[in-house]
C-alpha cells in the first residue's frame, strides 16, 4: 500500500521543525527514522499531511557519556548505538534490548528517541527508559524542557510531549559497577514485538539488594513498573534470595498486571509468564550482580 499525500519538509534547526509543528500541529509529524510511522502510513492508520523531518539537522546525532547518564540524539540510529563501545561500557542492557528491536535492516533506519516517542507499550526502549531512569529533553513553541523517565508515558502511543514539542534527546542513567541486569521477552518470532517483557536490574552493596528494579512490558498501556516486588528485594541479602522470595516476587509481579486478552495472547497467559520472567530476571541479574561486585 502507498500513503496519502504528504508534503515534505527537510528542516536545518530544531527551531524550523517546532515552528512547522506549531504551524499546523494536528496534521503534522515528526520524522526521524520513519520505522513506526511510514507503515502506518502506508497502512492508512496515519494520514500526516506534513511530515517535519530532522534528519538534516547537524549535532542531533550524538552518543554523550557523561557522569553516570547516557544521552543519546534524536536522529541517532539505533544501530550505531548497538555497536558503540562507549554505550557497551556503560550501559550493557540498552546493547542487550536493542539487539531484540526488530531486525538489523530496521535498527539500521531506527532512531532510540523515535522508539520512545513512538511509546509502543510492548517496544523495548520504553522499558529500558523506565528501568533506568532518566529524562526526555524537549523543544517547543515556548522554549526547552526536560521531562522525567516516570512522567513520560502517558497511554497506548500516548507521551507527554506537546504538539508542537520535538524530543530532541533522550538521556538514561546509567548503573554502577555493582549492578547486574536482565533483558527477556516471549514473542512468536524473533524481531516481533513482545507479547510480554521483562527488564530487570539490581544494584548490590556488600552483599545486600541496596536497588531492585522491575519492568514488565507488553502486559499494559504502558511499561509497568512493580514496587510491590521490588521492595521484597531491596535490603535482602544476595543469598537470601530463595526459591520462596523468587515465588512471592512472582506471585507480586502477575497480581500488578491486568492485560487484556488480544488475538497474541490471554490475559491470563501474559501474567502467568510475567511472573516465570520475573524469576528469571531476578536470578540472572543477581548473577550478574555478584560477578561485578
Amino acid at each position: 500500500m502507498k500513503p496519502p499525500l504528504f508534503t515534505h519538509h527537510a528542516c536545518r534547526t530544531v527551531e524550523e521543525a517546532v515552528g512547522l509543528l506549531a504551524a499546523d500541529p494536528d496534521t503534522s509529524k515528526v520524522i526521524s527514522g520513519g520505522q513506526s510511522l511510514v507503515p502506518m502510513m502506508n497502512l492508512r492508520l496515519a494520514s500526516p499531511a506534513h511530515l517535519v523531518d530532522l534528519n538534516p539537522i547537524s549535532g542531533l546525532n550524538s552518543i554523550d557519556v557523561g557522569q553516570g547518564t547516557l544521552t543519546i540524539g534524536a536522529t541517532t540510529r539505533q544501530h550505531d548505538v548497538e555497536r558503540s563501545a562507549e554505550v557497551a561500557s556503560v550501559a550493557p542492557l540498552l546493547i542487550s534490548a536493542l539487539a531484540h528491536v526488530g531486525h538489523p535492516q530496521i535498527r539500521n533506519r531506527g532512531t532510540v528517541v523515535g522508539s520512545i516517542c513512538h511509546a509502543d507499550p510492548a517496544a523495548e526502549m520504553p522499558a529500558v527508559l523506565t528501568t533506568l531512569g532518566g529524562q526526555v529533553a524537549a523543544q517547543g513553541a515556548t522554549g526547552t524542557r526536560t521531562i522525567a523517565a516516570e512522567d513520560f508515558f502517558d497511554s497506548y502511543l500516548t507521551t507527554a510531549l506537546a504538539p508542537d514539542e520535538i524530543a530532541t534527546a533522550v538521556t538514561f542513567n546509567t548503573p554502577n559497577g555493582s549492578s547486574g541486569w536482565h533483558f527477556e521477552e516471549v514473542t512468536r518470532r524473533h524481531g516481533d514485538f513482545a507479547i510480554i517483557g521483562i527488564v530487570a536490574l539490581l544494584t548490590l552493596a556488600d552483599g545486600v539488594i541496596s536497588d531492585a528494579r522491575l519492568t514488565i512490558f507488553g502486559g499494559a498501556a504502558t511499561p509497568v513498573r512493580v514496587p510491590a516486588a521490588e521492595r521484597l528485594l531491596v535490603g535482602a541479602a544476595a543469598s537470601d534470595v530463595d526459591a520462596d522470595l523468587l515465588a512471592q516476587a512472582a506471585r507480586e509481579t502477575s497480581a500488578a498486571l491486568r492485560p487484556s486478552d488480544d488475538i497474541h495472547a490471554s490475559g491470563d497467559y501474559r501474567r502467568h509468564v510475567a511472573g516465570v520472567l520475573t524469576t528469571r530476571g531476578i536470578r540472572a541479574s543477581l548473577e550478574r550482580a555478584s560477578a561485578r561486585a
